[in-house]
């Protein structure tokens, strides 16, 4: 079964950090994303930009944008993965591995209902094309 795990944290704590500290996470995550990939478990994987740059789509009819999001939570959703488990508990055990290098982010675990794989995107990094995965904040 599929499972997105969806990845928080405070969103003004990862804009603190320096490039090397940043790196240096993602070297331990990427070690976890490395084992999940040689596993066949490891999906779409997605590292999202800041909130300040976010917009919501809601309404009736065509909607209305407004800039957001306006979430009352300390965290803000900073990524996701898509992750092939057995079941529940194979998911939370995957989560627990990323939060083993990354303790400080919060983890919501949730089934995933319909999964459209889309097309192949390049990798990248501030919408340019890069060899190393950048997934999630600290």
């Amino acid at each position: 079964m599929l499972y997105a795990i969806l990845a928080y944290h405070v969103e003004e704590e990862v804009t603190s950090w320096s490039p090397q500290e940043d790196a240096a996470l993602m070297v331990d995550l990427n070690k976890v994303h490395d084992r999940l990939t040689q596993e066949g478990r490891l999906g779409r994987a997605t590292r999202l930009g800041a909130t300040n740059g976010a917009c919501v789509l809601r309404g009736r009819g065509k909607g209305v944008v407004t800039d957001g999001p306006f979430t009352e939570t300390k965290e803000q959703l900073l990524g996701f993965y898509v992750i092939d488990c057995a079941d529940r508990n194979a998911a939370i055990a995957a989560a627990r591995d990323l939060r083993a290098v990354n303790p400080s982010a919060m983890y919501e675990i949730r089934p995933v209902k319909l999964y459209l794989p889309g097309i192949p995107f390049p990798v990248t990094e501030a919408g340019v094309a890069n060899k190393a995965p950048v997934l999630e904040g600290r």
